[in-house]
C-alpha cells in the first residue's frame, strides 16, 4: 500500500473547493467542521446543495413539505459520505486530464460537481453515495483510464 506523506483533506481547511479553470470540480467538507447554526456551501444554481447544520437539543425545525418545482439537470452531481476508512479521490478535467488528488477519511463529505474523478481505497472503506436519479446505465458516464497510485499528487 502506498504511503501518503501529505495532509489529508481533514487536516487542511475544514471546507475546501477544488477548482479548475474557474469551475468548481468538488467541495470537501471535513469531519472537523463544527460551526453552530446552518451553513450552505454551494451556490444556488447547483443541482445538489450541500449544507451543514448544528443545533442544541430543543431546537425545532418547522414541519414542511417541498413544493413540486421543475428543474433541468444536465450533469450528475454526487455526494459521498465517508463513514470509515480512507479514500483517495483523483480529479480530472472534463477532457479527462489528471489534475490532483485528495485523501478523505471517516466523517468527511465530498460533493462532486463537474469534471471527472476516480478513486482508490486506501483503508477499508464504508461510504454512502447520494446523486440524482434515475441511473441511466452506459448513458450516464464515460469511463476512461485513470492514473496509478504512483502517479497521484496529493494536494491541499
Amino acid at each position: 500500500m502506498p504511503s501518503f506523506p501529505t495532509a489529508t483533506a481533514a487536516q487542511l481547511s475544514p471546507v475546501q473547493q477544488i477548482v479548475h479553470n474557474s469551475e468548481m470540480l468538488a467541495l470537501i467538507l471535513s469531519h472537523r467542521f463544527a460551526e453552530p447554526g446552518i451553513h450552505f456551501f454551494t451556490p444556488n444554481e447547483l443541482s445538489q446543495q450541500l449544507a451543514y447544520m448544528k443545533y442544541d437539543a430543543g431546537k425545532t425545525i418547522p414541519a414542511h413539505v417541498h413544493n413540486p418545482v421543475h428543474r433541468d439537470v444536465f450533469h450528475t452531481q454526487e455526494v459521498l459520505f465517508i463513514k470509515k476508512g480512507k479514500l483517495r479521490v483523483d480529479f480530472y478535467s472534463q477532457e479527462q486530464e489528471y489534475l490532483e488528488s485528495r485523501v478523505l477519511e471517516g466523517g468527511d463529505v465530498i460533493l462532486l460537481v463537474t469534471g471527472g474523478h476516480g478513486f482508490e481505497v486506501i483503508e477499508d472503506l464504508e461510504m454512502v453515495e447520494v446523486k440524482q436519479g434515475p441511473y441511466m446505465g452506459d448513458q450516464d458516464k464515460t469511463r476512461f483510464s485513470g492514473i496509478s497510485s504512483s502517479q497521484a499528487t496529493i494536494t491541499g
